[in-house]
């Protein structure tokens, strides 16, 4: 079961250490991480984590939307006492916050997704294994213990696959799947395309898929005797743009947890995700990386929300950087956000430890701001708590 904790004292220990001359190895302005990490980090693995779509316009058009939102702090309310949790598709969370799924982590660091994995349930919070990870999801699952754990799908051509990674990630233990709709092609990414620089055709990020028993069976030969080949059958079943709407039958067949559908922007789709028996939905544009000029996730957020209703749960992510901007998601209606660049930045850095620094930060200055704004737990938030800034 979740326990509350005060994430806030977070900043007393960092104040307590400094008696020692210790000050964090790490920003506590986790927007300052990426100008940090393109100054370590090589040119192919940083620009793959920051790049996005076109000219960056929607990663931009992510933080000034979640910028235009300010809140509305209240004075003389109880917050003495805080607490943090949520529970979210069935699960008790200690606070509104996951690790969003992103592949290829060794690019950043060699302990990639499992650090990030032991960090996550070091703290409590659900780690999002991507289906393009450098390491296989056994071995991340074994890596976090009983650490809440959820499998990110992308959804291959292969079903005979698609089936093999749901009977894994069931049988080790991850407890929902989140299915990632907005990337049936990878999209024109300048940052990439000036690095010709594409991790899986050097084999990584295929971990789940070169140890995949079904797609081994696709093989002419074993994966270890021509990796060439191996590469390129996994090409040709990454993605699939013919997918629609009925084949969501096909996973509800394959898998009996909660189901939650990765890119919804439009309240329409909302609505047909619900009428499909999902459970949720992910108000997110990939973090601006796959549709150059899209609408701000955070735009989009609150007519996504009305159309749910009470019918799926929504999260969010995309632009997210600090704590104020949990706050402002949650109380657009988000039952709780994802987080992305910041904690791959925090790996490529300083490991696990970059990891656990990045998600204690977070929460930290997410429960002080709740607190000074007169909050004291996620589930009072309301749209009344902010005010939208004219964008003129």
């Amino acid at each position: 079961m979740a326990t509350t904790r005060h994430w806030a004292d977070f900043q007393y220990e960092i104040y307590l250490n400094g008696m020692t001359g210790a000050v964090p190895r790490l920003p506590t302005d986790l927007t300052r991480l990426e100008e940090m990490a393109e100054h370590r980090l090589g040119p192919g693995p940083f620009g793959y984590v920051a790049g996005s779509a076109g000219n960056g316009s929607t990663a931009r058009a992510n933080r000034a939307a979640l910028d235009r939102w300010r809140i509305v702090p209240r004075m003389l309310r109880d917050v003495h006492e805080r607490d943090l949790s949520v529970e979210v598709l069935g699960r008790p969370l200690p606070a509104p916050l996951a690790l969003a799924p992103i592949g290829v982590l060794s690019i950043m660091h060699p302990d990639a997704e499992c650090a990030a994995a032991r960090a996550a349930a070091a703290q409590g919070v659900p780690y999002i294994l991507s289906s393009a990870s450098s390491t296989p999801m056994e071995q991340v699952a074994e890596a976090m213990g009983d650490g809440e754990r959820w499998f990110q799908l992308y959804w291959a051509k292969d079903r005979e696959v698609t089936a093999s990674f749901l009977a894994r990630a069931k049988a080790s233990g991850y407890t929902a799947l989140i299915v990632t709709l907005d990337t049936p092609l990878l999209a024109w990414r300048p940052r990439d395309l000036d690095q010709a620089y594409l991790p899986f055709l050097h084999g990584v990020g295929t971990a789940n898929y070169f140890s995949d028993p079904a797609f081994r069976a696709g093989l002419a030969k074993p994966v270890e005797a021509d990796p060439n080949a191996a590469v390129m059958h996994f090409v040709g079943m990454f993605a699939d743009p013919a997918k629609t709407w009925p084949d969501l039958t096909f996973l509800r067949e394959h898998w009996d947890g909660p189901i939650v559908l990765k890119g919804i922007l439009h309240p329409d789709d909302a609505r047909r995700a619900a009428n499909a028996g999902m459970d949720g939905v992910i108000v997110s544009n990939h973090g601006g990386r796959q549709v150059a000029g899209s609408v701000a996730a955070a735009d989009a957020l609150p007519r996504v929300v009305e159309a749910a209703g009470d019918r799926l749960t929504v999260l969010f992510d995309s632009g997210v950087r600090s704590g104020d901007d949990i706050f402002k998601a949650l109380a657009l209606g988000a039952r709780a956000v994802l987080l992305g660049r910041p904690y791959a930045y925090g790996l490529g850095l300083d490991g696990q430890a970059g990891v656990d620094h990045v998600i204690r930060c977070l929460l930290a200055e997410l429960d002080l701001t709740m607190a000074l704004s007169g909050h004291a737990d996620p589930g009072s938030l309301t749209a009344d708590d902010l005010v939208k800034e004219s964008s003129a």
